[in-house]
């Protein structure tokens, strides 16, 4: 399916599935970590997560050895190394800062998509990118102030961001050629493979309760699971740039779960930026302008066209709309 398309109603149904189980992602990672240490919330994050996946028989679907590189690159920069990055960050930065900053990915998605290909974004996506990151900011600034920010906890987001970026880009062309589930799910075996020692040695320092095993099972059954499988679906549907602008989504989607929630306020800034959140995700996702190219051609000839494409059956009826156009144009 094309990427040069205004987006349907599926493509804001998954757009929408997937912000709303990833900014609510926030809610559970908070709820989790506070009894369990971040590697083995990671680590079962990824084990619940592949597990949902598995019960879907599409993501058993065989995938030729020739993909297992790239599959295992998904599986590092998507899954990971940005999931673990994400929970050693929140240790020393506000959770609103890391959603606020996670807004980076679609920057950094349209930077190394432009690198691959050569290719600059058009003017319009650009301003619609620029547009939703300024509303993420205007969103989530209100909620640092007064945080303990420190250097190394913004560097580690930023590199998951770039990470999440860069995944993005390497899953596009693999989900084209083999489908969504079996990449994905292929994916997450080797992030939980890569994870597991980790994990193993978090457990001996972490304390279980019923909430903390819940939240651990809804981030990796729809984070992980759900999430994913909208998301990449998406990506294939219109692009990897314009898919990525599902970022500027969570945050205003955290920061409602945490008034729902945890009886946190909502604040004039937050749904201002909220609109231009909407604005420039609009931008992104609108079809590019075609230009249509210039004809010059006398009065006599156009309607020399004209006559002759009024003779034939119906499948002259696009030559005779181009030559009514030009008559109506001289």
């Amino acid at each position: 399916m094309s990427s040069n398309r205004s987006f349907n109603s599926l493509d804001w149904g998954l757009m929408a599935s997937a912000a709303l189980i990833w900014g609510s992602s926030f809610l559970f990672m908070r709820v989790a970590v506070a009894d369990i240490r971040p590697g083995l919330v990671t680590f079962l994050r990824l084990v619940f997560g592949v597990a949902t996946l598995g019960l879907i028989s599409a993501s058993r679907a065989p995938v030729p050895a020739l993909a297992w590189p790239r599959i295992a690159l998904v599986g590092l920069t998507w899954m990971a190394a940005p999931f673990y990055l994400f929970s050693v960050a929140l240790q020393w930065i506000d959770s609103s800062l890391a959603g606020m900053l996670n807004a980076s990915v679609p920057l950094f998605t349209a930077a190394i998509a432009s690198i691959a290909s050569r290719h600059l974004p058009s003017l319009r996506q650009n301003v619609g990118l620029i547009l939703g990151f300024i509303g993420v900011v205007v969103v989530g600034l209100p909620y640092v102030v007064g945080a303990r920010v420190t250097a190394l906890g913004v560097t580690l987001v930023l590199v998951a961001a770039f990470c999440y970026g860069l995944a993005v880009n390497i899953t596009a062309p693999l989900q084209k050629q083999y489908g969504t589930l079996p990449v994905i799910w292929r994916a997450g075996m080797v992030a939980i493979v890569l994870l597991a020692p980790l994990g193993l040695t978090s457990v001996p320092g972490s304390s279980f309760s019923l909430n903390g095993a819940l939240a651990g099972v809804l981030l990796g059954a729809l984070g992980t699971g759900i999430a994913f499988w909208a998301f990449v679906n998406l990506v294939g549907r219109v692009g990897s740039t314009r898919a990525s602008v599902t970022a500027y989504f969570m945050s205003p989607v955290a920061i409602v779960m945490g008034a729902l929630v945890l009886d946190e306020s909502i604040g004039l800034s937050a749904m201002f930026g909220t609109f231009l959140i909407i604005g420039g995700a609009w931008l992104v996702s609108r079809a590019p302008a075609v230009r249509q190219p210039e004809v010059n051609m006398s009065k006599p000839a156009a309607l020399e066209l004209a006559s002759a494409a009024t003779i034939g059956a119906k499948d002259t009826h696009p030559v005779q709309n181009e030559a009514e156009r030009l008559i109506s144009t001289l």
